[in-house]
């Protein structure tokens, strides 16, 4: 059993570190958990891609992805281009308002939402590596199967709490400036991971 935690905990500890850095996937899911709009199908997809990718990862993905540069750079360029798109329509709400400026409310479809989160999740490199190549790489030192329960343990912790957790600042919310800065920043954060994508 002690063999067990000693592989579980560093997995679990080394996961929560890495997914709690501010990135695009996490500024939608604050989104969503802010506007109460398809919240469990957002964290679904992104529990569940993290679980794939972690799983990848220790079972030795990761030494690929180092392997194959041009599938580096393939990821960079579509993950930078999907970012500038999608940051762009963030700051444009941002600069007009007057939509989705109330908890909860909102036009956007399950469809476009789990699609966008897909894409925020499987276009972006770092994702893959924080999740197959760095996660891959260290879980060589410990028992497999804890380390990857551990670290999808913390995926699934982090992003159910911080998706049906943002509810907690609704009132904050409810003012239509609140909104406006937070797509503001939102927007930003998406063209700065675009730059830090296209520099390399």
């Amino acid at each position: 059993m002690q063999a067990i935690w000693s592989s579980y905990l560093p997995g679990f500890a080394l996961a929560f570190s890495l997914i709690m850095a501010i990135g695009a996937q996490n500024a939608f899911v604050l989104r969503q958990g802010l506007r109460r709009q398809h919240v469990l199908p957002v964290v679904l997809v992104c529990t569940l891609s993290d679980a794939l990718l972690i799983t990848a990862g220790v079972a030795g993905f990761g030494a690929l992805a180092t392997a194959v540069p041009g599938l580096e750079l393939a990821m960079r360029v579509f993950g930078a281009a999907f970012l500038v798109w999608y940051g762009a329509r963030t700051l444009w709400s941002a600069w007009k308002g007057g939509e989705a400026l109330e908890a909860g409310e909102g036009a956007q479809s399950r469809r476009k939402a789990v699609l966008t989160c897909l894409a925020l999740t499987w276009l972006n490199p770092h994702v893959y590596l924080d999740t197959v190549v760095l996660l891959g790489t260290i879980s060589a030192r410990y028992d497999a199967v804890p380390f990857t329960f551990g670290a999808v343990t913390a995926s699934t912790t982090f992003f159910f709490s911080l998706g049906f957790g943002a509810r907690v600042l609704a009132p904050v919310f409810k003012r239509p400036a609140a909104w406006r800065v937070l797509d503001l920043l939102v927007g930003l954060t998406m063209w700065a991971i675009a730059v830090s994508l296209t520099l390399g």
